[in-house]
């Protein structure tokens, strides 16, 4: 294992037992009501601008109406406190495999794919419903295992598919089957959270039907956006590394994916969307599946109004683009009110967000129905759009649902925590350069998962697992992540939680003064998400309440970054922490029957990347 300097970003903590009186005590049961009704993508009817707060149990879910889901529930359902119990299973059985692509034309190179697709298989289901998806790793000299990105797994903690936290890898030719409930809605994605294979193809959008805070006639679907390199991520993952050392910036990405596919140079094909209807409005689900490049979304001529905030239902709020970091997800509506054309829809790497790409503007092609030639070429602009790297705030990403954060123990209770670029000595003697979260770049061992900790009441945890124990529920805890403007490389991290989502409090750059920059944060109703961007040489401010027992990851989605160490874990309420069952415990010990003999050695923290393939 080698493992280098430390990257400085600072973690104040702050914690409150106020909360125990206004978290439910019912908060981690199954809601109550019935099945949902699925989403109509092609029902004919014009749309409405706005929809009721108000539930309304008579409702159901159309064109006019997509607030209501059925039985009560709607977009003013809290979903922390209920959601609906279909009594419906969702399952699917996936393969991953070794596999070649060339999704721009250029050239193939080694990749793997989930039941020979790139992207991967998109899983639909609905609101209330339980997913079940049955893997098997078909990849020959790798482990594997699939995160629910966004989903919050209440009560089912080892379904999150953290190999080193939540579980031990799938083995080669192993099966595993993942299940949890869909107790939240809207537009998500799963990726592997083993070695490269994240950044090589084991990803694909989530699609959990339910309502919405804004009406529409059709929805398109997912629109996965992605940076893609001609070389394997674990070269890739090893050049990052490697120009850490001496404070260098991580390899380009060649171009820009839209769901799998783009043109560079003559060669490739532009994904296309045809036959829109003038006066209709349109939902897109946009998905930053990247390994490091933050991208700026538009389609030309139109405007794309925000109605999500990855899995968060927000006030409808009108834009030209919209900034996605990794990890994030938004879902927009146009209304096809222009003239009957073709139009560029853009996906575009931020240069002033650190986003390096040697082809910065994806594109796609929408279509009106009506237009001359569906195919051609469009001649649209993207006009005037921002070039910074700020993503919308709490008075943009405004949440459906109100809800308050105590602040009344914020100040009185703060523990600082450093996150930087640091440097440490590995095993072998060698002086290297990390990312790390209090001076420890974090580094699990995959056969020694966090939860193996908590079932055998081990608290001897190695202090390379970073971990934070939030020993109790129905608390808040808030978290000022401070990237130091004295840092060697000042530059902007998509901060991603597990188990959670959280509330973004306010963000500013420089230091974070205890004294006075707590006044510029919002308590009423902030912005609520699972992604969130720390500004380069900035602070984060971020609360969530201790509501789901487990291990939880938090770490930069940036591949480059979690590889290196920037990440914690919370072990949060371990007495009450629900653990593997026989088969969990069964995966684990094939897991460790095949490390004995694993041809390629884990070289990174063991979250991301840097496991070498066989082919690669």
């Amino acid at each position: 294992m080698r493992f280098p300097t430390i990257a400085h970003t600072c973690l104040l903590a702050y914690t409150s037992a106020s909360l125990a009186e206004s978290i439910p005590p019912d908060h981690i049961l199954w809601g109550e009501g019935g099945r949902p009704t699925t989403l109509d993508k092609r029902q004919q009817a014009s749309a409405t601008p706005t929809s009721t707060r108000v539930a309304d149990s008579a409702c159901t879910n159309g064109p006019f109406t997509r607030s209501c889901w059925s039985n009560g529930f709607s977009a003013a359902t809290d979903f922390d406190e209920k959601w609906p119990t279909t009594g419906k299973t969702v399952a699917y059985n996936w393969e991953l495999q070794e596999s070649t692509c060339n999704p721009d034309g250029s050239d193939s190179r080694p990749c793997v794919k989930i039941n020979g697709q790139f992207p991967g298989p998109t899983l639909y289901a609905d609101w209330g419903d339980i997913i079940q998806v049955t893997l098997k790793n078909s990849v020959a000299n790798n482990g594997t295992g699939l995160h629910w990105h966004g989903i919050r797994q209440l009560g089912s903690c080892p379904q999150d598919g953290v190999p080193g936290i939540t579980e031990c890898p799938l083995a080669p030719g192993d099966t595993k089957t993942y299940t949890f409930k869909a107790t939240q809605f809207g537009t998500t994605w799963y990726h592997s959270h083993f070695s490269s294979q994240y950044g090589d193809g084991a990803f694909g959008a989530i699609v959990i039907n339910g309502p919405a805070s804004s009406n529409y006639d059709y929805d398109l679907g997912p629109y996965i956006l992605t940076d893609w390199y001609y070389k394997t991520s674990w070269q890739q993952g090893l050049l990052a590394h490697n120009n850490l050392q001496t404070g260098g910036p991580p390899p380009n990405a060649n171009t820009i994916l839209i769901n799998g596919t783009n043109v560079k140079g003559s060669t490739g094909s532009y994904a296309k969307t045809q036959n829109l209807i003038k006066g209709k409005r349109y939902r897109l689900r946009l998905v930053n599946t990247a390994a490091d490049n933050t991208l700026r979304v538009s389609l030309d001529n139109h405007n794309l109004t925000v109605i999500t905030a990855d899995l968060v239902p927000v006030k409808p709020w009108v834009t030209n683009s919209i900034l996605i970091s990794v990890g994030q997800r938004y879902d927009v509506i146009f209304t096809a009110n222009q003239a009957a054309a073709t139009y560029w829809f853009r996906a575009s790497a931020v240069a002033a967000c650190a986003s390096s790409n040697d082809s910065p503007d994806a594109l796609a092609i929408f279509s009106y129905k009506d237009a001359p030639n569906q195919n051609a070429t469009p001649s649209s602009s993207a006009g005037s759009l921002p070039q910074d790297c700020n993503e919308p705030d709490n008075t943009n990403l405004v949440p459906w649902v109100k809800n308050t954060v105590d602040q009344t123990a914020f100040v009185s209770q703060v523990e600082t925590l450093d996150v930087d670029i640091s440097q440490t000595v590995t095993t072998n003697g060698q002086n290297i350069v990390v990312w790390s979260v209090n001076f420890t770049a974090i580094n699990v061992e995959w056969q020694d998962p966090t939860l193996e900790y908590v079932a055998t009441k081990n608290t001897s945890y190695p202090s390379a697992y970073n971990v934070i124990e939030l020993p109790k529920e129905g608390i808040w805890t808030y978290w000022i992540i401070q990237e130091p403007a004295s840092t060697r490389v000042p530059i902007p991290h998509p901060i991603h939680l597990h188990g959670h989502d959280f509330y973004v409090l306010g963000r500013g750059q420089g230091v974070f003064d205890p004294s006075s920059s707590p006044s510029t944060l919002t308590w009423q109703n902030p912005t609520r998400r699972d992604v969130a961007l720390l500004p380069g040489g900035g602070w984060l401010a971020i609360a969530f309440p201790t509501d789901n027992p487990g291990a939880w990851l938090m770490h930069c989605h940036i591949a480059w970054h979690v590889a290196d160490g920037l990440a914690v874990q919370f072990l949060e309420a371990k007495d009450q922490a629900p653990l593997g069952d026989s088969a969990w415990k069964d995966g684990c010990s094939k897991w460790t029957e095949y490390q004995k003999t694993m041809k390629y050695p884990k070289t990174d923290s063991g979250l991301k990347m840097m496991m070498r393939d066989s082919s690669f």
